[in-house]
């Protein structure tokens, strides 16, 4: 049978009022006391009621992560890292792979809220469309603009376009292009492309986009990036959104007898350990992303105290050129 709060009151010689007190950590109560109740939850096997604990403090030390999914590395470093300094905090995390589906998305937003979670870490491009303003909670996004009024955490995109076009430049390659996300996406993210047009124009070359849909899986990659070849034989350097679209262009560029960096010059974005590990040779611009996990779980935790006017609406982290042999 499981013990009850009153079992370990009893072994521990105390009134059960002192044990809820040792538990939700309210009033003064000596460490011999303290001492005393932990060691008879430790000899009962007794854990407490996190519910029955959330109802007296107003709190569930839950915070919901939804993004499109783990697999992608960017996101799943970006997970453990959130997930580490919840834990340290004293918060669980309920994680949530939306797979950037909608009615997935609002479904994992309705099952957070009924969890009553104290705050939302959001990941996912689908702008006011799951209306996370009228929710009454406490949300930080992650390189999306959700509405006016939810705060944005990222990297500096803007920076990381302009250093891996003029590294580009610098290498000398005459025929840059750039494969980014959809154009229709108004996220932080887009200041990549901006970047890059806007040093093309800054050295007399046209700026070439291509657009790939779903960025975040490699099997929809191959048909913009062949047609990209196709149309574009003379390409002498390619800046690609994330480095996952990088990796898929070398190995079609291959295909094709192109040589990295001999006829091509590729550099990514994202700069992850996975991909760092399984690419060493990729020439990327690396995103702080411990930095901005960081960042992130603290302004979540101001609006979750109630602290709204100290939050920024946009923070941007410095980013990091990794250069290696593929540029």
């Amino acid at each position: 049978m499981k013990p009850k709060l009153n079992d370990v009151a009893q072994l521990a010689g105390v009134s059960p009022t002192t044990v809820s007190r040792v538990l939700n950590n309210r009033g003064y109560i000596s460490q011999e006391t303290k001492d005393r109740v932990h060691e008879a939850m430790k000899q009962l096997n007794y854990f407490p009621n996190d519910v029955a604990r959330s109802l007296f403090s107003k709190r569930t030390n839950l915070i919901g992560l939804i993004i499109p999914t783990t697999s992608n590395p960017f996101f799943g470093e970006l997970t453990f890292h959130i997930e580490n300094i919840c834990a340290s905090l004293g918060y669980k995390l309920l994680l949530c792979n939306s797979l950037n589906q909608l009615d997935k998305e609002e479904s994992y937003v309705d099952m957070l809220m009924r969890n009553q979670v104290d705050g939302i870490i959001v990941g996912t491009h689908n702008r006011g469309i799951v209306n996370y303003d009228q929710k009454n909670i406490a949300v930080i996004a992650i390189d999306r603009f959700l509405s006016d009024t939810i705060p944005v955490v990222g990297s500096d995109n803007y920076m990381g376009g302009k250093m891996a076009s003029e590294l580009l430049i610098q290498k000398g390659c005459k025929h840059i292009l750039h494969i980014n996300g959809p154009v229709e996406l108004e996220t932080p993210a887009s200041l990549r492309r901006k970047a890059y047009e806007d040093v093309m124009k800054q050295y007399g070359r046209e700026a070439i986009t291509y657009e790939v849909h779903d960025p975040f899986h490699q099997q929809n990659h191959d048909e913009p990036i062949g047609r990209l070849l196709d149309e574009h034989p003379e390409v002498d350097g390619l800046f690609a959104s994330n480095d996952l679209v990088a990796a898929s262009f070398i190995t079609n560029a291959r295909k094709r007898g192109k040589r990295v960096p001999e006829d091509i010059r590729v550099i990514g974005y994202d700069g992850t350990e996975t991909t760092r590990n399984l690419l060493p040779e990729l020439t990327t611009i690396q995103q702080p992303i411990q930095e901005i996990a960081k960042s992130a779980i603290e302004l979540l935790v101001k609006e979750i105290e109630g602290e709204f006017s100290d939050v920024p609406r946009e923070t941007y982290l410095p980013v990091k050129l990794i250069e290696a042999s593929t540029a």
